[in-house]
């Protein structure tokens, strides 16, 4: 990067299932590779695009499709990575309704699931690995948006 504050975008609308995790993984994973992030560092941060994107698709109220075709309607969610010369902020948002400070307290007290549980590490997991997370209502209201940011060395 010529410019040291220079920082560099990108901005994904995908159909809220499954098939739309894959794809913006790898595209984060090429985007983030191509502006200098370190591998161990894209690795993280492609694996909480994943549980980012799951979240916004099984708490959307469209039901948890694996691909376009079972969708019903179309619900989108919206991906958004400004990597920069120091940090990279990643803002996922959906259209499932949620009220905020009750996802807010729910970052908060996320704690490490009891090991036999199927499900329910992501929160605690992403807390452990980025410098701040966020929660705000979407830009069109209709569902919530999360903003996460990590510091990283290039």
């Amino acid at each position: 990067m010529n410019n040291p504050e220079h920082k560099y975008e990108l901005a994904l609308d995908l159909p809220a299932a499954h098939r739309g995790v894959r794809v913006a993984r790898n595209v984060v994973r090429h985007f983030a590779r191509m502006e200098g992030v370190k591998d161990g560092e894209i690795e993280q941060l492609v694996l909480i695009v994943s549980e980012l994107l799951a979240n916004a698709i099984d708490h959307s109220g469209h039901g948890p499709a694996l691909d376009e075709r079972e969708l019903k309607g179309d619900p989108r969610m919206k991906l958004s990575l400004v990597i920069g010369p120091r940090d990279w902020i990643l803002a996922v948002s959906d259209e499932g309704g949620g009220d905020p400070e009750r996802v807010r307290q729910a970052i908060q007290a996320a704690q490490l699931p009891d090991l036999e549980d199927e499900r329910g590490r992501g929160m605690f997991l992403m807390r452990q690995m980025v410098d701040s997370m966020e929660v705000d209502l979407s830009a069109n209201r209709r569902g919530l948006t999360i903003r996460t940011q990590k510091r990283h060395a290039r």
